[in-house]
């Protein structure tokens, strides 16, 4: 087994690191190379599961734990990863170089040079981050061995094109359910339409008006929307069911069930039940530490819409960002790419930070 090269440029890393296909469940090459990797004379390292975790223990006043995913989604014709000129910038290309090899590579580099850092380090990669909640290897670190999530501040690299990202907002996802009567189509004043019922619902959607709520001083924007919908029996049959699934993204001023009481208010007592929740986080921002960061990166922080593990940190009494290389909107796109300067603009900004330089 080659343990990964530290002495690569920032692109090349990030290039091989994209080249061990690791799509969520099949993480055991990916970790295996960084745990080799991680063999580094300051570093305490652990396994859990697909998961490697690497700590200092120099007696600093603060803890920052570093986090980041191993696994993908699934391949898309988008390996092997390759270096590119696109719009004129460099870019990696290839499947996980967003979502988010390209934060992986750059922690990797720091954990190597960052050997005698201002405040102790906590390195966590971890596995399934990409598929069902209840898989994620973060939180199966905190059910197995809460003592190595132990920490003052977290920083998690998602995307945040280099840019500081607070908090996160939650989501729900409900089912709303109508009734009616089967008929034949021929003879539908026999029968009731479940499907037409939904309108009601559907008007109430339409006319909904996001919210935009600051927290902390950052301005989060709400949104709610039907995002899908099942119904019928045959093509002539008059339904009598239809289910409408919603999504509902809060911001962190809620708690999930101050959400589910705003939705049983806005439906006006409609019933629903609930299948998905995920908490908010807020942006926690307030620590001399995490000032000192903003400081480094010289711009001001902004509001993160989706959801990420910042929330389940945040649930630890952690407060966390979101910090790490490539445009969101690139995430999971069959043209996945990572700007260069996006790398070398976050390895800079965090060592120039923890360092102390």
């Amino acid at each position: 087994m080659n343990s990964l090269d530290l002495e690569k440029s920032l692109a090349e890393l990030t290039i091989d690191v994209c080249n061990i296909e690791s799509v969520s469940g099949n993480e055991k090459e990916i970790a295996d190379q960084v745990e080799k990797t991680l063999q580094l004379p300051h570093l305490q390292v652990h396994r859990d599961g697909n998961a490697v975790i690497a700590k200092t223990n120099l007696g600093r006043s603060k803890r920052i734990i570093l986090a980041g995913h191993l696994d993908t989604v699934p391949v898309a014709e988008n390996l092997p990863a390759k270096l590119m000129h696109f719009e004129r910038e460099q870019v990696v290309w290839g499947r996980g170089s967003v979502d988010m090899k390209g934060g992986v590579a750059v922690f990797l580099k720091l954990a190597r040079e960052l050997a005698t850092p201002k405040y102790d380090l906590t390195w966590i990669f971890y596995d399934q981050e990409e598929i069902a909640s209840e898989k994620n290897g973060l939180g199966r670190i905190f059910r197995n061995s809460p003592e190595l999530l132990q920490g003052d501040f977290a920083i998690l690299g998602e995307p945040s094109s280099a840019q500081l990202e607070g908090g996160c907002n939650g989501t729900l996802r409900i089912e709303i359910s109508t009734k009616g009567q089967k008929a034949h189509s021929a003879r539908p004043w026999m029968g009731s339409n479940a499907i037409h019922s939904m309108a009601e619902v559907l008007q109430k959607l339409t006319s909904y008006q996001p919210a935009e709520v600051e927290v902390d001083g950052l301005v989060y924007r709400e949104s709610l929307n039907a995002v899908g919908i099942a119904g019928g029996v045959a093509n002539n049959v008059i339904p009598d069911w239809a289910t409408l699934t919603v999504n509902y993204r809060f911001a962190p001023n809620k708690t999930t069930n101050e959400a589910i009481a705003y939705l049983e208010n806005f439906f006006n007592g409609m019933s629903f039940i609930v299948t998905d929740q995920a908490s908010a986080a807020r942006p926690g921002l307030e620590m001399p530490e995490v000032q000192e960061f903003i400081q480094v990166l010289g711009t001001q922080p902004r509001a993160k819409y989706g959801w990420t593990d910042v929330a389940r940190f945040s649930e630890m009494g952690i407060p966390a960002v979101n910090f790490g290389p490539g445009n969101p909107s690139k995430a999971h796109a069959d043209d996945e790419s990572v700007p260069v300067g996006h790398l070398q603009d976050c390895f800079e900004a965090i060592n120039s930070w923890l360092s102390g330089a």
